[in-house]
């Protein structure tokens, strides 16, 4: 009888461990939480990515919750074509930090059937200036009634990234125009090369953060 019941627990083990094999995909909440350095895995979808190169890509992602930045995730060419926005995706990696933009590096992932989510950008021109700001770090983000005080190009012409400096209320903030999310011939990379100093814009982008803010802009208007 003792055997039987110690077949009995031993299959029971097994059978918990094989349903507790593969890890809870975390919360926003739960993934701000968890310590620098530790592995993370999250549950999320897929807004933009930058250009797939030597089987990585680098991912802006959100969902409902909070949105995440995936440093150069391991990605085979065929698989980053199907990174459309709204795909959700499952990913596997270590929770990093880089000149105050928290991401998730070293990551693996794999695709996730089912719903989609395509995010709508946020209106944090208020939070300009302030610590909330922070808050939304790597979300899908606008500006509105933002006044060009610089426009300068990474060497000095196009080609590379675009560094603009936009004002607001006395203050001044840094935006990027990332080429390798953009390209070089894409309607904003094109219209930011034609602003002029004192134009008034509207900004849409990714919260990106190097030092302060540095959102990755994806989408700019003459106000």
């Amino acid at each position: 009888m003792k055997r039987i019941i110690a077949l009995v627990l031993v299959c029971v083990l097994l059978l918990a461990g094989c349903a507790g094999g593969k890890s809870k995909a975390m919360t926003h909440e739960q993934y701000v939480a968890a310590e620098m350095q530790s592995q993370v895995v999250v549950e999320t979808y897929v807004q933009a990515h930058q250009s797939w190169w030597d089987n990585k890509v680098t991912v802006y992602c959100q969902s409902p919750d909070g949105a995440y930045f995936l440093y150069e995730l391991a990605c085979s060419e065929a698989d980053a074509e199907k990174l459309v926005p709204g795909t959700k995706i499952r990913i596997t990696g270590n929770k990093g930090e880089w000149a105050g933009e928290v991401e998730i590096m070293d990551g693996t992932f794999e695709f996730v059937k089912g719903d989609s989510f395509i995010a709508q950008p946020l209106d944090v021109t208020d939070l300009l200036g302030t610590d909330a700001l922070i808050d939304h770090q790597n979300e899908l983000v606008s500006f509105t009634g933002m006044t060009v005080e610089n426009i300068e190009y990474k060497n000095g012409e196009p080609g590379d990234d675009i560094y603009v400096t936009l004002g607001y209320n006395g203050g001044s903030y840094s935006f990027c125009v990332e080429v390798y999310l953009t390209g070089t011939d894409s309607d904003v990379y094109t219209t930011v090369g034609q602003l002029n100093v004192g134009d008034t814009v509207n900004v849409e982008g990714f919260l990106y953060w190097y030092e302060g803010m540095n959102p990755h802009i994806t989408s700019i208007t003459l106000a």
